[in-house]
């Protein structure tokens, strides 16, 4: 879960504060000190911590929030506008040139996921209506162009690359005029990165940046590296000029401090955050959204946005005059499991529900591979059966649970919860269902 450790630390503080009927500068002090040290363990950089929790002090010492009826609950809103303002408080998005095409140039260091960041970033920027165009301008590490490729091959996105012999800035600018003729609007430059910032690495950069005069520079850094990112982000802010971050891997960092301090430190906004491994796992960063994600109030517009991409909205209407008219099969289904699995992991999509927080999560043994033994069973049924399961008897549960490299106990189970699988969408809504043995997934 993302940033599972500070948000589970600040829900404990703030719960506390909710339970006061009445708040004293002491119980304020108490609570900024608390969350002081969950910061610093989250690995946000000390100066950004030290400005945050002076701000926050002082707006919840006021007489407006102590003289409060809820006064836990202004304090919580502070914390959330300025968590936001931290993170840049409004979304950032991509200044598009006016005149075609536009140049987004990727920088960073080796590992931290540049290649994959353009394939990715490719796909979801297509999806708003662009051309888009992948240059390979990473001549050093070997397999790079190969890799950038492939990333391009899956997503259908056309890679330039004039092979490792080229010097990059000739490639960049033969990519230019590759892109006019062939009327892309959009290229994506995937850089060289080395293991750390030297002149060779800035220098190059920079002559690449004259050639082109790219957007947009934005900088790809690794999450997980936490303080570290933050520290190069700083560096080439400093040696390159960069317009915005994107934030890789941040679904498996579990302390966020790259994400809360690089926007404060460079003055530069995330962009972009990489929240799995595949090629659709790209996001536009919402400050105000993360915000709220950390202080367990969910974020239900991302839950929105990824619920109307998954799903087919002439499919769904159908689906629920099914439920309502209880004609809901197998197959139907099996074809709502699919656009589930779309929309992410499940741990992802339950992390935005308003309410749950880490220490719920905890107590839900979720894993995706159970849906895939849920979608081997329904496949090793016959038509027959996936329209009346009633006629599933011994020997057909044994010829499924052979089909589908599952036991006849797993048959049994999902045969028994299919009608509590027509709602396990409902289900999502409410976060009480979630608490342990409330919230029931095949094989869980």
């Amino acid at each position: 879960m993302i940033f599972e450790s500070l948000a589970s630390k600040l829900q404990e503080t703030f719960k506390k504060l909710k339970g006061k009927g009445k708040l004293t500068e002491k119980d304020i002090k108490a609570a900024m000190r608390e969350v002081r040290l969950a910061l610093l363990e989250a690995d946000v950089n000390f100066k950004v911590v030290k400005d945050f929790v002076k701000t926050v002090s002082e707006k919840a010492v006021g007489a407006e929030v102590l003289e409060s009826l809820t006064p836990g609950q202004h304090v919580i809103k502070i914390v959330n506008d300025e968590l936001t303002a931290l993170m840049g408080s409004t979304q950032s998005k991509i200044a598009f040139a006016p005149k075609p095409p536009t140049v987004l140039m990727l920088v960073g260091l080796q590992g931290a996921g540049k290649t994959t960041a353009a394939g990715k970033l490719s796909g979801l920027l297509r999806k708003q209506g662009k051309k888009p165009l992948l240059v390979a301008c990473d001549i050093y590490r070997p397999a790079a162009i190969k890799q950038l490729q492939v990333v391009g091959g899956q997503l259908d996105v056309p890679v330039f690359t004039m092979g490792d012999k080229k010097n990059p800035v000739d490639i960049a600018k033969a990519a230019l005029e590759h892109a006019d003729a062939a009327g892309h609007d959009l290229i994506i430059i995937d850089t060289a990165g080395r293991l750390h910032i030297n002149e060779e690495l800035m220098d190059e950069l920079k002559n690449v940046k004259n050639a082109v005069r790219p957007s947009e520079i934005l900088l790809v850094v690794d999450a997980m590296t936490g303080q570290d990112a933050v520290n190069v982000a700083e560096s080439f802010n400093e040696k390159l000029g960069i317009d915005g971050v994107i934030v890789t891997k941040l679904d498996g960092d579990t302390r966020g401090g790259a994400a809360l301090s690089v926007r404060a430190v460079t003055g530069k906004p995330i962009k972009f955050a990489g929240m799995g491994e595949k090629l659709s796992d790209m996001e536009p960063f919402y400050p105000d959204r993360m915000a709220s994600r950390i202080l367990g109030m969910g974020d239900v517009l991302s839950l929105i946005d990824k619920a109307q991409e998954a799903f087919d909205e002439k499919k769904a209407l159908e689906m629920e005059r099914k439920l309502r008219t209880q004609q809901f099969t197998f197959d139907d289904f099996l074809d709502q499991l699919e656009q589930m699995k779309n929309m992410g992991p499940l741990s992802q999509v339950l992390d935005m529900m308003p309410g749950v927080n880490a220490k719920m999560l905890k107590n839900v043994d979720i894993d995706d591979k159970q849906l895939d033994h849920v979608e081997a069973i329904i496949k090793s049924m016959t038509k027959v059966e996936r329209v009346n399961p009633s006629i599933i008897n011994s020997s057909r549960k044994r010829r499924i649970a052979n089909g589908s490299g599952t036991r006849v106990q797993d048959v049994n189970n999902l045969l028994k919860q299919f009608e509590q699988m027509k709602r396990t969408m409902k289900q999502f809504s409410n976060p009480k269902k979630m608490k342990k043995g409330k919230m029931k997934f095949p094989f869980m």
